[in-house]
């Protein structure tokens, strides 16, 4: 009679570490920078699954997204495909990104920078738009100095539609006492080319901006360089004359 060998589990990597070394460890006696990104990764996943140690699941994720700053761009979908990951922990993951990238935002844009042209409001809102893969739709409420005073998310879509109306755009600038305003959405896909809509909404927050005398700095639309027409990575309805 033969005998059908198991495969043999390939060890756990945690188990195999001297105490000291082990990524909880390190974290409370030398503090986060001492982590390594899969280490930090395993921090957050907390567990493996059997054959699949923490460990090693985070030097696979990172290695499929190419680097740690690559898994802002997935999805669910992308989480759980690997082997360990449910549904419950590609949300954590997911929640964890959505929160890196608005910290990242916020990071960068605590001052109140003047804002009065199409390539500082690109500028402004990279790290809102990074990997992002819906569009969304803010407004910059600015001073009489094209000051920044305050930057709101007016809508968020699906993957191929968001617009706003010009009621809820001049709402939020008159609430902030804004003396201008400059307007910016997203195209997932790259190209910040104008949709039919886009044209039509942006004539339509020109005249509400002359009826409640709010001028319309700009309205902007982000892209990425490599698939923009253009290459620049944007369009400005007021470089294009459309303002």
């Amino acid at each position: 009679m033969s005998i059908v060998a198991t495969p043999a589990l390939a060890p756990n990597r945690l188990h195999t570490l001297a105490a000291g070394d082990r990524p909880q460890e390190r974290l409370e006696k030398h503090g986060a920078g001492a982590l390594s990104d899969s280490e930090l990764l395993a921090m957050l996943l907390r567990s493996g699954t059997q054959g699949h140690d923490v460990l090693t699941l985070s030097n696979r994720l990172i290695s499929e997204a190419g680097s740690l700053a690559g898994l802002i761009q997935w999805r669910e979908a992308d989480f759980k495909k690997l082997k360990g990951i449910g549904r419950i922990k590609a949300l954590q993951l997911i929640t964890v990104m959505e929160v890196a990238r608005r910290v990242l935002a916020h990071a960068g844009n605590q001052s109140s920078p003047v804002i009065d042209n199409a390539e500082k409001a690109v500028e402004f809102f990279r790290p809102y738009t990074h990997g992002l893969l819906v569009e969304k739709f803010w407004i910059l409420c600015l001073n009489r100095k094209n000051r920044l005073l305050k930057c709101i998310e007016i809508t968020s879509g699906t993957a191929n539609a968001t617009l706003a109306h010009p009621r809820e755009v001049f709402r939020e600038a008159i609430k902030e006492s804004a003396s201008g305003i400059l307007c910016a959405h997203n195209h997932p896909s790259g190209d910040p080319t104008p949709s039919s809509a886009d044209i039509r909404m942006t004539r339509q927050l020109r005249e509400a901006s002359i009826a409640v005398d709010i001028p319309l700095v700009d309205h902007v639309i982000i892209g990425q360089p490599n698939t923009d027409p253009g290459g620049l990575g944007y369009y400005s309805f007021r470089e294009s004359g459309l303002i």
